[in-house]
């Protein structure tokens, strides 16, 4: 006799089927597995394009078994939300989640999901990296993704991000509007902001880490769950990371889909800029990069500037792991 919890599973395969089939799911490897150890998974909410797979993950969390999805919208950041056991797993900046490992939040990377969403917006002044030295830079909270990524790309270039650049704190309309006046220098912005900056003629683009090398080679956002989550439900986990990287696949394959499921959904505003943005983002890039490679390059700038007091080594032994995605590259002949 079945347990009522496989039961239930079971029955929900044939009702999820259908949906997941929508979708170009194979649900065979999901019928062969044993059921997640929880039904609820909850993804965090923020105004950021680029973190699509999570948005339109749900059916395909569904089909994993999940019957309770959530996305959690809070003025909180994503870390601490992860750490209070708000939610369970979400999307993020690599070169950020970093300094959430060294800085001891139980976090714990599972999946590099996508390459380069942001570009490095400047006026006149500004015309590669270096010149950003003794300029104003907006960020619309110090230590979050923007701050810290941009942070590593300035210590790349041999310039100390603690005193070579006159960070502000601003919004991001505001931050985009300074440009426009030329009250700021520079701005670094992630979907849908390059895309409104390039229709609104705000700028130029100084660097695209989509395209521009060596960051086009990197990791952007990178997949991370709690800690307490990850341990405690393995099974959920893995079902949870196949869901994300399947619905990355679908950004790869279908924008046009995928920017249709987010503005439906309510997580964006503008399909053209959905569009715009997902088609820019290279999605398909979990099946051959290295994230290790990722957390080493944008590590070492961080240790050397002084932002972390990790060694590379030291964050990827304590704040990764990879067996989910290994097993998933694998069974999805990545």
């Amino acid at each position: 006799m079945l347990h009522p919890h496989r039961r239930e599973f079971v029955k929900g395969l044939g009702a999820l089927a259908g949906s997941a089939a929508l979708l170009g799911y194979d649900i065979r490897p999901v019928a062969a597995e044993p059921p997640p150890e929880t039904t609820r998974i909850r993804f965090d909410v923020i105004p950021a394009i680029c973190l699509a797979p999570q948005y339109v993950a749900e059916e395909l969390l569904k089909a994993e078994g999940f019957t309770d999805v959530q996305y959690v919208r809070s003025e909180t950041s994503g870390r601490d939300r992860l750490h209070s056991g708000q939610i369970d797993m979400t999307m993020g900046t690599a070169a950020s989640i970093i300094t959430y490992v060294d800085s001891g939040s139980p976090v714990i990377m599972l999946a590099g999901v996508h390459l380069g969403c942001y570009e490095l917006f400047g006026t006149d002044r500004v015309r590669g990296i270096r010149d950003l030295k003794g300029k104003t830079v907006p960020v619309d909270k110090l230590g979050n993704g923007t701050h810290i990524l941009l942070s590593s790309m300035v210590a790349y270039v041999g310039l100390d991000p603690r005193r070579d650049i006159n960070w502000v704190v601003h919004p991001a309309e505001e931050s985009m509007q300074l440009l426009a006046d030329g009250k700021v220098d520079a701005f670094f912005a992630f979907p849908p902001e390059p895309q409104e900056m390039k229709a609104k003629k705000i700028g130029h683009v100084v660097i695209n880490t989509a395209i521009d090398r060596p960051w086009s080679q990197y990791y952007c956002c990178m997949l991370m769950g709690s800690r307490e989550f990850v341990e405690q439900h393995p099974i959920a986990t893995k079902r949870a990371v196949r869901a994300i990287l399947k619905a990355a696949d679908l950004c790869a394959t279908e924008p046009e889909r995928a920017a249709r499921l987010i503005v439906e959904k309510g997580f964006t505003k503008s399909y053209n800029y959905a569009l715009e943005a997902i088609k820019d983002v290279p999605y398909a890039a979990w099946r051959t990069y290295d994230p290790d490679t990722t957390i080493r390059f944008h590590a070492l700038r961080l240790y050397e500037v002084g932002m972390i007091k990790s060694s590379p080594q030291r964050i990827i032994a304590q704040g990764t792991d990879w067996r989910f995605l290994n097993e998933l590259k694998k069974e999805l002949k990545a």
